[in-house]
């Protein structure tokens, strides 16, 4: 089975998690940190980009992927794909650049739970209905 739209944005999406390890790694070399966060702030908000990023992103590409295997539908993956994307990449920009709430985090979430939530109904649908 073939999914290369789903390949597509997995191959960006794993670009941007190395993106995000790499700051962290970088952070903690340049401060000599080498387990938990040395009360370090930029580093708090670092790990935790890193971390929401590895929470989110998995079990959305797999709904995704289950998605394009199962219809033909090619805008309505890349649509759910390009929002997890977005999202992604907004969320960790608003943790990384503010300490507190921020319109990016806001709505890197709202992309992400749209993208996990749309990809979850769409599946129960093909699944139910056979589409």
């Amino acid at each position: 089975m073939v999914l290369p739209i789903t390949a597509f944005y997995v191959s960006l999406l794993g670009i941007c998690y190395l993106y995000l390890s790499f700051l962290v790694i970088g952070i903690r070399r340049a401060h000599n940190i080498g387990l938990g966060d040395g009360g370090n702030e930029d580093l708090k908000r670092l790990i935790r980009a890193h971390g929401n990023f590895s929470e989110y992103v998995p079990i959305t590409l797999i709904m995704i992927a289950c998605f394009e295997a199962n219809t033909g539908h090619v805008w309505a993956v890349h649509v759910l794909a390009c929002g997890l994307l977005i999202g992604r990449v907004l969320h960790a920009y608003g943790l990384r650049h503010h300490a507190g709430a921020s319109w990016q985090r806001f709505a890197g979430m709202v992309l992400t739970f749209l993208a996990m939530l749309i990809s979850a109904i769409a599946n129960l649908v093909l699944i139910h209905f056979g589409l």
